[in-house]
């Protein structure tokens, strides 16, 4: 299977020696194409730091990550971040306040110079589920899982190859994470969408991913999958406490 995602011996630091801290330390995975990949760990392991270098939001950072075939440096193309996409924890705080739906959705286009547009943000809308009467509503007119499908819109209006999940249900109703967990599923299998899956709920974890790496302060502690962690066949002590919900 096609690797879409490669990241080879990723360290990123913070500071300058004597007192630099090594937020990641050392990581290397694989994602294939059109599959999750799951980082759980708990607060300050590193899984954040390590999604935040994918995306090109955090520039310190040495090893390899190469993304479709092709290496990524600390500076990318706007063809490069087009391709790699975040849905972040908070839709409270990821949308402007004074921005309407329409007006979220477009601004990507606009930077981007891409063209359709009206057809563009109709149809993302219609993906995730929202009716088109919701252009020219504010995010304080919309719920909670109502304004991450809106988020999510915006990660896909410019037909991206990978998109990196920050907790992108956490900060929902229990009623609510149920529905965009399994509109992100759809949207994979239609659209052949590769996910990095950041999170600290092993359920989601459990639900989403094929393949899940377990860190703890910058490091890999344990690299397993979907039905090994279903079953409790486990090594590692920690992923035995992260997975039991001590």
């Amino acid at each position: 299977m096609t690797a879409a995602v490669t990241v080879k011996d990723l360290v990123v630091t913070f500071g300058e020696d004597p007192a630099a801290f090594r937020a990641v330390d050392g990581i290397s995975f694989v994602i294939p194409a059109g599959s999750t990949f799951g980082l759980v760990g708990e607060s300050g392991c590193g899984k954040s730091t390590a999604m935040g270098a994918i995306a090109g939001r955090v520039g310190n950072w040495t090893g390899e990550i190469t993304i479709d075939g092709k290496p990524v440096t600390g500076k990318r193309t706007l063809k490069q971040r087009a391709q790699v996409q975040m849905v972040f924890q908070d839709p409270y705080g990821s949308l402007h306040p004074r921005h309407t739906v329409e007006r979220t959705l477009l601004e990507p286009l606009e930077i981007h110079g891409l063209g359709d547009r009206d057809r563009r943000v109709a149809e993302v809308l219609e993906q995730v589920g929202l009716p088109q009467r919701f252009r020219y509503r504010y995010p304080h007119q919309l719920s909670g899982g109502q304004r991450q499908r809106v988020a999510i819109a915006r990660a896909l209006i410019l037909s991206p190859s990978l998109l990196l999940l920050d907790e992108p249900t956490s900060a929902l109703d229990v009623s609510v994470q149920a529905e965009i967990l399994n509109l992100l599923k759809t949207l994979q299998r239609e659209n052949g969408l590769t996910y990095l899956l950041v999170s600290h709920d092993m359920a989601v974890i459990a639900h989403m991913c094929s393949d899940i790496a377990v860190m703890r302060e910058g490091r890999f502690v344990e690299v397993t999958d979907r039905d090994r962690l279903i079953a409790g066949a486990v090594e590692n002590d920690y992923t035995k406490l992260l997975r039991d919900g001590v």
